[in-house]
């Protein structure tokens, strides 16, 4: 038996529950800018709230739609508030079929045409009496997904969106964006402090904490409630965090806190599959696999775009099933931006293309999220394509010193997070350009420095004797002359040429270069002992 529809409901109604509040959920510098008018005493229609997963975009939505249903002021108060999980359009045409049902005696049965009869509601009327309503889409996954479900625009509605997407297609006329960031590093703290009342953690210990979580409210809440649940100290899940052989899930809560839908490690992969499946289909999965392993806080795009980097994204291309049969056609460089551009998209990154040096900065749960997920031989491919990568982008003669500086962050990251992988088969060329780069720019002593703690990994990794661990040495020797101790530098090259003969044999060509080497520093030592004799005379 068909259902009769059911009288309107009386307002003010509303539609779909608002989520609660957040555990010592605080003000953000965002919501100001939401009560904010667009000038003149004009509110503005349509905002949305965009940034990656976990920033705390549902919260400050939520905060909105509390604060605007409880205000009863007779200009300012709601008549109706609509409130829509948005994932998927099959769930924004459900919330909408249901106000339809309780506002405006759409039939339940139909519910497409329930939706559609629920925006024609929406629609200002010159007869009927206003209605002053706000709509609520919350983590709108996909901008296609409201074509032609975006509310009416109205002078007595209000629609607020929530979304990690920041395609051109949702920057409409009449709409503002807002930009959620993290925590800042107050925030955090304040944060902290309140939900961890009570336990004897110190305010250092609390900030470092955060700064290991990178400010990110959704890390915050997890690390608290694990925090909570365990009894463990602050430092004791600080070392949990450092402990490279766990991941990020092992530092998850048993139970979510504040009805959270997904643990952190897990709160990103929805948006990289979609970001995978965008145009060009497949890249942008190995393109973040290579940024997960660069300096967070910026990679040049042209490491991103070398040759050594479209080899690795055209060989692990991710098959989406959108891609033509057979092998793929081998990814170019503007495949490469268009898929940092992708993930950019998705608030998986953040792609400035105007950007120098620092064009593409990843957040570093992301990061630790995105390593956790590489098979031992994935992340040791990944790492030499890196390397690779970050050796053909190095200029041969570093004008620029700003470039150089990023690209020794990038290629200290890297070796951070590499491993042993950079020294199979042999030690890659990007750890000898790392210490060169710091000596050419005037930090001997960082040079010397960086190629003491080269030979010893060297030694560690391919031993004593590799070829590569003998030429190490001779760097050292190098730079221990450049920093002042020309007589460590003699003494450590008269100890290297025997085992260079030894290995390498006496005609090859570095044993010339030994030798001149081993007279130039004797000389020089020489020379500053006569010179500190006769200071002394």
């Amino acid at each position: 038996m068909q259902r009769l529809p059911q009288e309107p409901a009386p307002w003010p109604h509303q539609v779909g529950v608002i989520p609660p509040v957040a555990r010592s959920y605080q003000h953000r510098a965002e919501t100001d800018r939401l009560h904010a008018t667009a000038g003149a005493g004009t509110t503005v229609l349509t905002q949305l709230l965009t940034g990656m997963g976990g920033v705390g975009k549902t919260q400050l939505a939520a905060d909105y739609a509390r604060t605007a249903w409880n205000d009863t002021g007779p200009a300012t108060g709601l008549d109706v508030l609509v409130w829509v999980t948005a994932g998927t359009r099959s769930s924004v045409v459900t919330g909408y079929a249901q106000a339809g049902v309780e506002l405006c005696r759409a039939d339940p049965g139909d519910a497409e045409q329930a939706a559609r009869a629920f925006l024609a509601w929406l629609t200002p009327k010159t007869a009927a009496a206003p209605c002053r309503w706000l709509i609520v889409l919350d983590d709108v996954a996909d901008p296609a997904d409201l074509n032609g479900l975006w509310p009416p625009d109205s002078p007595h509605g209000r629609t607020l969106v929530t979304t990690r997407r920041r395609d051109a297609a949702l920057a409409g006329h009449g709409r503002r964006i807002i930009e959620v960031g993290l925590f800042t590093q107050a925030e955090a703290l304040t944060y902290l402090t309140a939900v961890l009342t009570g336990r004897d953690e110190s305010a250092e210990e609390l900030t470092a904490l955060a700064d290991d979580l990178g400010h990110l409210p959704l890390a915050l809440a997890q690390a608290a409630a694990y925090l909570l649940d365990t009894g463990d100290t602050v430092a004791d899940y600080r070392r949990l965090l450092a402990d490279r052989t766990t991941t990020l899930a092992d530092a998850a809560p048993d139970a979510l806190p504040d009805q959270q839908a997904l643990p952190l490690a897990a709160a990103w992969s929805l948006s990289i599959e979609r970001a995978d499946t965008l145009r060009p289909a497949g890249v942008a999965r190995p393109m973040l696999h290579l940024a997960a392993l660069l300096d967070a806080n910026g990679i040049p795009q042209d490491v991103l775009t070398s040759a050594p980097a479209l080899a690795h994204l055209t060989a692990h291309r991710t098959s989406t099933g959108s891609e033509p049969a057979g092998d793929p056609n081998p990814v170019t460089a503007r495949d490469a931006v268009r898929a940092l551009s992708a993930l950019h998209r998705l608030s998986l990154l953040d792609h400035d293309r105007h950007a120098d040096h620092q064009a593409v900065r990843v957040h570093q749960l992301i990061q630790r999220t995105t390593r956790d997920t590489l098979t031992p031989h994935q992340h040791d491919t990944t790492a030499r394509t890196a390397a690779d990568a970050l050796y053909a982008a190095w200029p041969a003669i570093e004008r620029d010193t700003a470039l150089a500086q990023t690209l020794r962050a990038n290629a200290t990251t890297l070796t951070r997070h590499a491993g042993q992988a950079l020294y199979r088969p042999e030690a890659y060329g990007v750890l000898y350009r790392t210490g060169h780069s710091l000596g050419r720019t005037g930090q001997i002593t960082a040079a010397r420095d960086h190629f003491q703690h080269l030979t010893e990994t060297t030694r560690h990794h391919l031993g004593e004797h590799h070829p590569d661990t003998l030429t190490t040495r001779g760097n050292l020797a190098f730079w221990r002359g450049r920093a002042g101790d020309a007589a460590g530098a003699a003494e450590a090259l008269a100890d290297l040429l025997p085992d260079q003969i030894r290995v390498l044999g006496k005609n090859h060509p570095r044993v010339p270069v030994i030798r001149n080497n081993l007279a130039y520093w004797r000389h020089e030592a020489d020379r500053a002992a006569g010179m500190s004799g006769n200071d002394r005379s």
